[in-house]
């Protein structure tokens, strides 16, 4: 308490001291100097959040605006404040388990805030995807959390990069869930590669060396980072990532080639469909046929057998980036960082845990 006294003394006996600055002063500026969160700074010199910052923090910003001559820029605050209070969320598919989960997240944060969600799918197409984000711009949405997969594509990446702009000059923001090349938005990123080596190194360590793997479409960012964590020697069959589309490809990866022990699906829906196949060729799960999925989704573990997978935290991912995207549109859109003149960005790294079930036993010698 002595040190927080002497620190706010200290910052309002330096008001008065000039400090010589080059260039526009930037909120990022004036927030590392008062030492507080971008946020924090952004209620203090906006009335941005709805939640007033009152004493010793007040204080503190005030006084490192003042220190480095900091002017806000009218015009994008009047933006900021003239949008709604609905934010929308961009999913591939509302019938997948996947983004189900990832919505109730987003959604039960949302609630907390006081936001309104807007949710419409894509079906994976890009162009729907900047066609939402084009109609949420123009009606003023306060954010947008994309949840759907990156493209490979640097073509589509990069509209969607400049979609991203238009809007965020204008007061919103973006959050997305996994990496998206050639955009600067603020991310929650789930460690799909390292997820996917554990997979293969369980079945490894089990004695299967003839392992195939379900893959869905490669055009997706999620599903290129699973297949560089699996690495080289797999043979992969590309499927439509549901349920039928990995029943398909297995019964057809199996007949190719009848020496596979063990099979990898990118998603949990898919390696649904891998242990129906193996029912249907006479092929049993594990003593045959060692499987394992990816997402851990609810169902997982009251397939017969129980199926091994790799566990995402789906629900906190929706939640955190949720609550990332509205910490964010808390900011104002004069925010910059000052050496490429683009939004400030955040990312949260999420870990993958491998869940072992019954679905995967030790190779039959």
């Amino acid at each position: 308490m002595d040190e927080l006294r002497s620190r706010g003394a200290a910052g309002a006996a330096a008001v008065g001291r000039a400090r010589p600055v080059t260039g526009a002063v930037t909120l990022k500026q004036v927030a590392a100097e008062a030492e507080v969160s971008l946020a924090t700074a952004s209620r203090v010199l906006h009335r941005s959040g709805g939640r007033e910052v009152r004493g010793e923090l007040a204080e503190r910003v005030q006084a490192a605006a003042e220190r480095l001559g900091y002017v806000s820029n009218p015009h994008a605050q009047a933006l900021a404040r003239a949008r709604s209070s609905t934010v929308g969320l961009i999913v591939h598919e509302v019938t997948d388990p996947y983004f189900a989960a990832i919505a109730a997240g987003a959604m039960h944060a949302a609630h907390a805030d006081g936001v309104m969600v807007m949710m419409a799918a894509t079906f994976r197409d890009p162009e729907l995807e900047l066609d939402y984000l084009g109609r949420l711009r123009a009606q003023g949405a306060r954010g947008v959390l994309l949840a759907g997969s990156g493209s490979t594509d640097s073509r589509v990446s990069g509209r969607l990069a400049e979609a991203i702009a238009a809007f965020t000059r204008e007061g919103g923001r973006v959050t997305a869930i996994g990496a998206r090349p050639d955009t600067r938005v603020d991310a929650v990123i789930p460690d799909n590669a390292t997820g996917a080596a554990n997979a293969r190194e369980h079945l490894e360590a089990l004695g299967h060396r003839q392992i195939g793997v379900i893959s869905g479409p490669d055009t997706l960012l999620t599903v290129r980072q699973r297949l560089d964590g699996l690495g080289t020697g797999l043979r992969a069959v590309e499927a439509d990532f549901t349920r039928e589309g990995g029943r398909e490809a297995a019964k057809r990866l199996l007949a190719e080639d009848t020496g596979i022990t063990a099979l990898i699906a990118l998603n949990d829906l898919m390696a649904a469909g891998v242990l129906a196949a193996a029912k249907e060729m006479g092929r049993r799960v594990p003593e045959d046929l060692s499987v394992i999925g990816f997402d851990d989704l609810p169902f997982a573990a009251d397939l017969s057998p129980a199926l091994t997978t790799v566990r995402l935290p789906l629900r906190e991912m929706g939640e955190r980036a949720m609550r990332l995207l509205l910490a964010t549109s808390d900011a104002p859109a004069d925010a910059q960082d000052e050496d490429q003149d683009k939004p400030v960005t955040q990312t949260v790294d999420v870990p993958t845990e491998l869940v072992i079930r019954s679905s995967t036993a030790r190779a039959a010698q």
